[in-house]
């Protein structure tokens, strides 16, 4: 099983290209290796008598929306969500992402497995530090941001995590939905279409399973949430449609640095003004309290290409199972 993960973890971590050190590989195999030895299989801890209630009636929650996922939403029936790792903190990884001064697409990594991707994860907060200081170094724009869970695209029986666990019902069985959807549909080198594609799944799902299980009020809070998140990703749509086009212009790096510093300031006045329309509602300030390329480049890595796949499960008529066929299309066609 060892042997298994390490090669596992340096396949989805080592580089293609690039003169990383093997200190970025080894963070990346003990850091898996080390999440996945804390597993433990969730039936075993609900019957443990050290278990409080509440993580025992989190983990009973979990497992229905496990069952659930494979059953309505036709996503993979395999040994993922089926344990249970307690890890310290909130995150479990730390991804950092970059983009040129004047550019609003991320730099990409290229792994051997995944693919190209928008981000750098590292396991400890300080590795990410470092190399978000040393990519600001190098005149980067840089978001570094936490991440409660990863996929690692069936490859492993990814298990729950104290990180997420007890997340509101509805925000579990998002982060659920999400992380099973990568296993139906990845498309190597493309982080937009498989991150949209996933986000497209969570939504439906979560939608499904709040009016399957009679959680009216949640699904009313919840498509509440999704008009105001359509509210601000037209947001950071405009801004980067806006700095796209300065960002092509031919001008000098100073009146072009100049503008650029003018848009993310009227960026932070326009959401200043949304956030008075949701009566100050602040679930969005995280993303905005140093706003970038590099930041608008990870938003739109997650929407890019979600009202495609909105459209395509709409066409689907709510089938899971033609939607995801449609999808597999669109990919095979790329």
């Amino acid at each position: 099983m060892r042997l298994r993960a390490e090669l596992l973890a340096l396949a989805l971590a080592i580089p293609l290209a690039g003169c990383e050190t093997l200190g970025y590989y080894a963070q990346a195999i003990d850091g898996h290796v080390a999440l996945m030895a804390k597993a433990q299989p969730i039936a075993e801890l609900r019957a443990a008598p050290d278990s409080s209630a509440l993580r025992r009636e989190r983990l009973a929650l979990a497992t229905s929306i496990r069952a659930f996922a494979s059953r309505e939403l036709q996503l993979p029936d395999n040994g993922t969500f089926r344990s249970f790792a307690e890890i310290d903190g909130k995150y479990v990884v730390w991804n950092v992402v970059a983009a040129p001064e004047f550019s609003i697409e991320a730099a990409q990594s290229c792994f051997l497995v995944a693919g190209c991707v928008s981000y750098r994860g590292f396991f400890a907060r300080e590795d990410a530090e470092a190399h978000a200081a040393a990519r600001r170094a190098q005149g980067l724009d840089v978001h570094l941001y936490g991440v409660p869970a990863y996929s690692t695209l069936g490859w492993f029986d990814d298990p729950l995590l104290s990180s997420f666990i007890d997340y509101p019902d509805a925000q579990l069985a998002r982060l659920m939905f999400h992380e099973l959807a990568h296993q139906v549909v990845y498309l190597r080198d493309d982080p937009t279409f498989n991150e949209s594609f996933a986000v497209a799944v969570e939504e439906a799902g979560v939608r499904r399973w709040l009016a399957a299980t009679g959680r009216d009020a949640m699904l009313e809070q919840f498509l509440a949430q999704q008009a105001r998140k359509r509210e601000f990703v037209a947001l950071i749509d405009g801004a980067r449609a806006r700095l796209a086009a300065l960002y092509a212009q031919n001008l000098d790096e100073q009146p072009k640095r100049a503008a650029k510093r003018a848009e993310l300031e009227a960026l932070a006045r326009r959401y200043a003004a949304l956030k008075t329309r949701w009566n100050g509602f602040d679930g969005y300030d995280r993303f905005m309290q140093a706003p970038n390329n590099a930041l608008l480049a990870s938003i739109a890595t997650y929407t890019g290409r979600l009202p495609e796949f909105r459209r395509l499960f709409a066409e689907a008529n709510g089938d899971f199972a033609l939607f995801y066929a449609r999808v597999r299309e669109v990919a095979e066609a790329r």
